[in-house]
């Protein structure tokens, strides 16, 4: 089917009390891999893109990848921008096609982020696209962005940012952060129902990888409806590949990452659709 727009997912999402999954596609291998994992569930997925992709040179062929994929697909799938930097790259998402971007202004200063956001929503609403925004920089690094400092949303700006940013889905640090955990995080459980309780739009959790079951499904069970996931996706093809590098075989070295991407994306989405 042709590519849908993350409102339409997390309407699902909603509906079915799930999370869909977002995963970042780095290669046309991952994402073969997490179209079949979709495909076998029958679940909605995100295709993720991201500053890595993009700082790669890689934007334009794995958007085209996506859209393919897509229109092959028995199932809904989002083509989603992951942490936007700015209004341009966000108009140079939505000129290729994509169904869904984020601006990450939770770096900037608060009466920026809504400033930005809103510009952003007013040019991605026009031609049908979503919209995620995001409060409480999340904590480590992906793609180059980092931050360290720990990611508590402040409840008050959550309140005033959803009375004047109309965006379609709302990402908020409760202690989550990217890449894996070094310990297990303790999140913030009762900031989260006080989000969903404030009337947000569809909460968003970013740093998926490496969170044990039972915090998802309590995220999940608050008000998450959508979960992103990269590191664990990135380091089970990496392994994949440790594992046949000695044939010197290259299509037996992507079978085995590619498989390895599979096993870890159908395990995150039997997570996230409580299967």
């Amino acid at each position: 089917m042709a590519l849908v727009t993350l409102s339409e997912v997390l309407a699902i999402a909603q509906k079915e009390k799930i999370a869909v999954p977002a995963f970042n596609i780095d290669n046309i291998v991952i994402a073969e891999a997490i179209m079949e994992a979709a495909e076998n569930e029958q679940s909605p997925v995100i295709l993720s893109i991201g500053q890595g992709v993009i700082n790669f040179g890689q934007f334009y062929y794995l958007s085209d990848i996506a859209k393919r994929l897509a229109n092959n697909s028995t199932v809904p799938v989002v083509l989603h921008l992951d942490h936007g930097i700015s209004f341009e790259q966000v108009i140079l998402c939505l000129r290729a096609g994509f169904t869904s971007v984020m601006y990450d202004g939770s770096h900037y200063d608060f009466s920026e982020n809504i400033t930005t956001s809103t510009a952003v929503i007013r040019a991605a609403h026009a031609v049908g696209v979503s919209v995620e925004c995001e409060l409480g920089a999340i904590q480590g690094v992906e793609d180059g962005i980092s931050n360290s400092h720990v990611n508590l949303v402040d409840l008050q700006e959550v309140k005033e940012f959803i009375s004047t940013v109309h965006c379609d889905a709302l990402a908020v640090g409760i202690g989550n952060a990217h890449g894996m955990y070094k310990a297990t995080p303790h999140l913030d459980f009762y900031r989260l129902q006080a989000c969903v309780d404030a009337g947000t739009p569809p909460l968003v959790l970013h740093g998926g990888s490496g969170l044990p079951d039972v915090l998802i499904r309590q995220a999940i069970e608050i008000g998450i409806r959508k979960i992103n996931v990269a590191t664990e996706i990135r380091f089970a093809y990496i392994k994949g590949l440790g594992e046949k590098i000695q044939t010197n075989d290259i299509y037996a070295i992507e079978h085995q990452a590619k498989k390895h991407v599979f096993e870890v994306a159908t395990k995150k989405i039997r997570l996230f659709l409580n299967k």
